[in-house]
């Protein structure tokens, strides 16, 4: 199902990986980020020279005006929205529960859960058959740490990313019969820029041997994922949430 897509996050690493994809798909791409414009205009750059259109606008995801703004501009220079990627996330540095204060979790769950909250909202008062829609599909995501919690390094973006799955499951049911396809991918250990904001750029090649595949993940790895779930082969599957993690 190709069309219009946003894909928030996307001027570097899966964010990036999966609006190329997208564009290679056939789809027309809003590459949202907050600050990093040059590689937001760079991934941009490579659709449009791949025979698609592309847009890269400035948005901050928890910012509701924002958001508003991100889809109203989408829509205007593109067309109606159709797809929609929730990738924007951050973390925090490594730290035990009892060292982080209510500023950082604020931060943290204002990215990773009312972001995606908002963009959701929009894209259904948009996509849905019930406000006079055609349909259209989410994907979340999330990331392997939900399941397992992040002691001693990432509790509170683990526990942001649960909260993910759950609007994920939650929201699937609510607008199954709209048209609205819903589904989350959880990577694993992948190699991108994130983990430098954690304070451990090499992160990924210290834990690898934890993976039965013993290797990280490649951001176009993870966004064949997404793009699978966006087609019209995943036609049946909403609330899914699809593991992206080398086997654990």
């Amino acid at each position: 199902m190709a069309g219009v897509i946003i894909i928030t996050g996307a001027s570097r690493g899966i964010g990036a990986a999966t609006a190329r994809l997208a564009g290679a798909r056939g789809y027309d791409v809003c590459v949202n980020y907050r600050r990093q414009r040059k590689g937001a205009d760079a991934t941009a750059a490579a659709i449009v020279a791949e025979g698609r259109r592309a847009i890269a606008i400035a948005a901050d995801v928890t910012v509701e005006t924002d958001v508003q703004r991100l889809f109203d501009e989408t829509t205007r220079e593109l067309g109606p929205v159709t797809a929609l990627v929730n990738n924007a996330g951050i973390l925090e540095v490594q730290a035990r529960v009892e060292s982080m204060d209510l500023a950082r979790w604020q931060r943290i769950f204002a990215a990773n859960v009312f972001g995606p909250f908002l963009c959701a909202r929009e894209a259904v008062r948009r996509m849905s058959t019930r406000h006079g829609g055609t349909g259209g599909a989410i994907v979340n995501v999330s990331s392997m740490a939900s399941r397992l919690g992040s002691p001693g390094e990432y509790v509170d973006y683990a526990s942001s990313k649960g909260a993910l799955d759950t609007m994920t499951i939650g929201l699937a049911r609510e607008v199954a019969a709209e048209g609205i396809r819903v589904n989350a991918v959880r990577p694993g250990f992948t190699y991108t820029e994130i983990h430098a904001s954690g304070g451990e750029p090499d992160r990924v090649d210290r834990v690898k041997t934890r993976v039965p595949m013993q290797r990280g993940a490649s951001p176009e790895e993870v966004a064949g994922a997404i793009l699978w779930l966006l087609s019209d082969e995943a036609s049946f599957t909403t609330g899914a949430i699809l593991d992206v993690t080398g086997g654990m």
